[in-house]
């Protein structure tokens, strides 16, 4: 079995599906190389950054919503 594996229904899938023992593993490692005083901060930064990615394409699909006539016309 190759690492990268292609699923017409999936599309492509790289390593599997990732289980808690993985996660638990991942957490381990970022645990001990960023130590736990950089993990809040590691933290809060992700969600901002989602929280900022989540306004906007909630800003955009507004838009498309608003003016369903020229994504129409553009295509």
């Amino acid at each position: 079995m190759s690492l990268l594996q292609f699923s017409h229904s999936q599309g492509v899938e790289f390593l599997g599906k990732i289980g808690f023992g993985e996660l638990i593993l991942i957490l381990v490692i970022v645990l001990i190389i960023f130590g736990p005083s950089k993990l809040p901060e590691m933290g809060r930064a992700i969600g901002n950054g989602l929280r900022e990615f989540k306004r906007a394409t909630k800003g955009l699909q507004d838009d498309l919503d608003d003016n369903p006539s020229q994504t129409k016309e553009s295509n």
